[in-house]
């Protein structure tokens, strides 16, 4: 299987994304100093603008002001656990961002602004990126692959080629 390497797998997995109608990008033509970058420093992670059109497509309803309070609610972290933090985030993801605002009449009005659309999942925005770099203090992370919906990284994906007999899940 002389010949074979980890970034065949790679191609093979974006071309997978890429028949099921994701977007496919680079990572480092979306980082800053790409092609079009998408983050401004390598420390983020979510691609807000992705994320704030979603927002924004998926409740016309809401005030423009609710909608980026749901925003900034799902990127701040609560609690310094990080098992309460996923659980907090899943909720947000499958229901809602529960957010206030004044109505037209000055009444407190509370909502779940939705980030993801569960009904037409085809009204969401689907990204996959690959070797996509990520800096955490002094840590520097490049996973193969990220798979993005409304901005949001929601899988990581780290390839090993199959022919090579020294790839371990601790080397990945």
């Amino acid at each position: 299987m002389s010949g074979f390497a980890e970034s065949h797998v790679e191609e093979a997995a974006l071309e997978w994304f890429g028949a099921l109608g994701y977007e496919v990008r680079g990572g480092p033509d979306i980082s800053p100093g790409g092609a079009s970058p998408e983050r401004s420093s390598y420390n983020e992670v979510v691609l807000a603008e992705r994320l704030r059109s979603a927002v924004g497509r998926m409740n016309p309803h809401v005030p423009a002001s609710a909608q980026d309070e749901a925003v900034r609610k799902l990127l701040r972290r609560e609690s310094p656990l990080l098992v309460e933090e996923n659980k907090a985030f899943h909720q947000m993801l499958v229901d809602g961002v529960e957010v206030e605002y004044a109505d037209g009449e000055g009444r407190i009005v509370g909502t779940l602004v939705r980030i993801v659309d569960w009904d037409d999942t085809g009204a969401n925005n689907f990204l996959v990126a690959n070797q996509f770099t990520v800096h955490d203090g002094d840590h520097h992370r490049r996973p193969d692959v990220v798979v993005f919906i409304n901005g949001l990284p929601l899988a990581v994906i780290e390839l090993k080629s199959a022919a090579d007999e020294n790839a371990t899940i601790a080397g990945a």
